[in-house]
């Protein structure tokens, strides 16, 4: 079996924490058998980070990647290193974190390429700060930097305005985007530290469509075909997760983030408990 560092990326609990809390909500993390977490979409209140402390020392799950943006980021809300750098600083400090994350480009850039040089510009300096204070920057993606501006990718682009800032590769997202993911990680090699795994399946045209067809309601059918990509847990849908993850500890990955996006009726505790047997399935062990 092959060690692996694999965690759980917390916007699949979030409302795990605001039932039962942070210390619960990472017991049971661990129970399934996960030894870190990446914390986002949480709220990082006094409570709840010392409540994320105290699970760490007593279940040995380490809180190994906090989220913040660079700038307030419109209706997302949630902490941004501009306006709350030296509170962002203090709980990685007290959670032993030095990785933190941007978790998606700002809206207002996802359209104009003179935005993103500006969010480039901010970012660097960001990066710059955090590295002078121990804790290293990185870049989330999503599909949306595959867009190509002048034959270049905007994901590129980031990388070649932002020399300081790291990259967390989502491979769901690098080949909804239109890209193989292990080709992006060989590509990156050396700016990445965290992955995020996260497979995804093609699913049916639900009897209900054909019902509507039959009426002559089309539209259904239009809005089912659209919708046929669903989330998976790893190795229930159609990416290579084996090589991807070969390509991460290759590139230098120290982190792989189990995400899901929709469950489709599982529990996320469900869903987790077949990530890790599949994962098992795979070779891996998680540590």
């Amino acid at each position: 079996m092959k060690q692996l560092k694999v965690g759980v990326q917390a916007m699949m609990l979030k409302e795990e924490f605001a039932s039962i809390g942070a210390y619960e909500t990472l017991k049971k993390v661990s129970e399934i058998g996960y030894r870190c977490v990446e914390i986002s979409q949480i709220p990082m209140t006094p409570a709840n980070v010392q409540s994320m402390k105290k699970a760490q020392e007593e279940f040995g799950i380490k809180i190994a990647s906090l989220s913040a943006g660079v700038t307030p980021n419109g209706p997302m809300g949630g902490e941004s290193i501009a306006t709350h750098f030296r509170k962002i600083v203090s709980d990685c400090r007290t959670l032993d974190c030095r990785y933190l994350r941007i978790g998606m480009l700002p809206m207002n850039c996802m359209s104009d390429l003179d935005a993103v040089l500006h969010f480039c510009k901010m970012a660097e300096i960001a990066a710059q700060k955090l590295k002078d204070e121990g804790i290293d920057l990185y870049y989330h993606n999503h599909h949306v930097e595959f867009h190509k501006y002048d034959g270049k990718y905007l994901l590129d682009i980031i990388r070649e305005n932002c020399p300081t800032l790291g990259f967390e590769l989502d491979v769901h997202w690098v080949h909804r985007g239109g890209e193989d993911p292990v080709h992006i990680i060989n590509r990156y090699a050396g700016k990445v530290k965290l992955i995020h795994l996260k497979d995804y399946r093609i699913g049916v045209i639900p009897q209900s469509t054909m019902v509507e067809i039959a009426k002559g309601n089309f539209g259904a059918f239009g809005k089912a075909f659209a919708e046929l990509v669903e989330f998976a847990e790893l190795g229930e849908g159609n990416l290579d997760i084996p090589a991807c993850i070969e390509a991460g500890k290759a590139a230098g990955a120290e982190y792989f983030f189990i995400e899901q996006d929709q469950l489709y009726g599982r529990s996320v505790y469900e869903a987790l408990t077949i990530d890790r047997d599949n994962l098992t399935k795979m070779g891996y062990e998680i540590v």
